[in-house]
């Protein structure tokens, strides 16, 4: 299920997108109605999450260039609880409203319900499914087309780094961050090649040609979305 994310701060963007990746979602996320507006043209979306206050234009004026576009279920995001703006919402379609500050498991519960309605279906709870893997999170057990890879806990922190930021490019840096003394281990720069060796070596076909965890040269790693 593809979501688009519209919200202009850039925190709460961020652990709004970490969240619904690890849900299984896939998420585009836009912080301006521009940026926003392009999607929308340009991509197909099964639900859209809007904030109702952009930089530059209207959540409103977002929802209703969807409409035109396809039948998408609208969820707004907004500090603004005024009964008018919410009124104003619901009339234009919107299937939802829930304003800010929000528990992330409010809105991850309201997005399963208005998919449903909508005819559409939630992936598994917990589960994250990406090139070809899936991943339980509960468990912490990865597949690949039904069987088992077995995982250190340092290269199960780093495949969910990659796979949570599919598409984009991350640093050494970032991923230092993201696994830095995990279970006691010590990582460093040199330590992640290895580890990155190790994690290529159990999940891709040939690991001598990388298709799922490809270097990017003087930048870092990315996975997937050539």
């Amino acid at each position: 299920m593809k979501l688009l994310l519209v919200e202009d701060d850039r925190t709460i963007a961020a652990g709004l997108d970490y969240s619904l990746k690890n849900e299984g979602y896939e998420t585009r996320v836009c912080s301006s109605f521009a940026d926003a507006k392009a999607a929308i043209e340009r991509e197909r979306f099964d639900l859209l999450l809007l904030d109702v206050t952009l930089p530059d234009g209207s959540g409103f004026d977002l929802c209703r260039l969807s409409r035109l576009k396809n039948a998408a279920p609208v969820i707004f995001l907004t500090a603004c609880d005024e009964e008018v703006s919410i009124v104003m919402g619901l009339d234009m379609g919107a299937d939802d409203y829930i304003t800010k500050p929000f528990r992330v498991r409010e809105l991850l519960c309201r997005i399963r319900t208005v998919l449903r309605r909508a005819g559409g279906s939630s992936p598994a709870p917990g589960v994250l499914e990406r090139c070809g893997l899936t991943v339980n999170l509960a468990q912490a057990k990865v597949t690949k087309n039904g069987s088992e890879i077995i995982l250190t806990a340092l290269e199960y922190r780093l495949l969910l780094a990659l796979l949570n930021h599919e598409g984009q490019t991350l640093t050494r840096n970032q991923l230092l961050e993201e696994i830095w003394d995990v279970a006691g281990d010590f990582v460093n720069d040199n330590t992640l090649t290895v580890y990155v060796k190790r994690l290529r070596d159990k999940i891709e076909d040939d690991p001598q040609d990388p298709k799922i965890i490809r270097t990017v040269r003087g930048l870092g790693y990315r996975v997937g979305r050539d």
